[in-house]
């Protein structure tokens, strides 16, 4: 009999086989990607990449992947967990008190690299309102090599996050509201860019439980309509941009017609747009500055 890693052949792993009890107990939970987890904290638990489970010896199965599991049965995010979320070409530290970055995100991130490459500016002025994790800075700071990137976080909580994930970069972080931040670059902003909180306070329970009980509130809700702070961003793009210079705003998939009616052109914007995300729904808007 042929034996692979101290298995006979063909047989399954100790670990392959608590990997498909975790799915299911993570599928009944109601957990939206639960093969996926199971595996990504199996990985995490035995210090491997998820296509090497296989090769973990059946002696080397650490119990503590339970531990991590009943966590993610209770709805825990799988970044709290492993402490880690990985956005675009990024690898982020996240944990409690900061809101953990969607892969939507990452569509709206493509969008502004491409309108700035499209400005021919040599040195592009970028703004990140209400940064969090400081995703879509670092992002745009390692895509766009030479643009000069701020960020802007108002939260203790999330900033205790974003200046662990800023360090040594060529971000610069600001404490403070996006509602008035950064008056010393009024007119000279070429990208003004934002995933702002958007949930209408009505929609409370229907958040899903990683989000609404463990995301920082403040970073979810944004009045009646969920369009208060964009409404806020609005007037924050208005005074930052310079003429030419371009907004880009995160907003939910069921406000895709209400947005881009923000950014109006008597308040001085044009080409007020909306794009959708990789699963084709409205994500984003966007608008351009002109002169008044």
């Amino acid at each position: 009999m042929h034996e692979t890693g101290g298995r006979p052949a063909g047989a399954r792993s100790v670990l392959l086989a608590e990997v498909a009890q975790a799915t299911q107990r993570l599928a009944d939970a109601g957990v939206p990607s639960p093969r996926h987890d199971a595996e990504e904290l199996a990985a995490w638990v035995h210090g491997v990449k998820r296509g090497q489970l296989h090769l973990v010896p059946d002696a080397d199965f650490d119990a503590r992947y339970w531990e991590a599991i009943a966590r993610r049965e209770a709805r825990e995010p799988l970044q709290h967990i492993t402490g880690l979320a990985y956005f675009r070409y990024l690898e982020l530290q996240v944990g409690p008190g900061v809101f953990v970055p969607r892969p939507e995100t990452e569509s709206v991130v493509e969008w502004a690299i491409g309108a700035v490459r499209a400005m021919d500016v040599v040195e592009p002025l970028i703004v990140d309102l209400c940064s969090g994790s400081g995703a879509i800075a670092l992002a745009l700071a390692q895509e766009v090599p030479r643009s000069r990137v701020h960020a802007v976080e108002l939260d203790e909580g999330a900033l205790k996050w974003t200046r662990k994930n800023v360090e040594g970069s060529r971000v610069v972080l600001h404490a403070g509201d996006a509602l008035t931040a950064l008056p010393e670059l009024n007119g000279q902003v070429d990208l003004v860019i934002s995933n702002p909180p958007y949930i209408p306070l009505t929609e409370w329970e229907y958040v899903a439980p990683e989000a609404r009980d463990h995301d920082p509130q403040l970073a979810l809700f944004s009045g009646e309509d969920g369009l208060d702070c964009i409404r806020g961003i609005e007037r924050t793009a208005q005074r930052l941009l310079r003429p030419g210079g371009v907004v880009v705003v995160e907003h939910a998939d069921t406000q895709g017609g209400q947005v881009p009616w923000i950014f109006t052109e008597e308040r001085g914007w044009a080409d007020a747009a909306d794009h959708p995300d990789l699963n084709n729904r409205p994500r984003f808007a966007t608008a351009r500055r002109v002169a008044r």
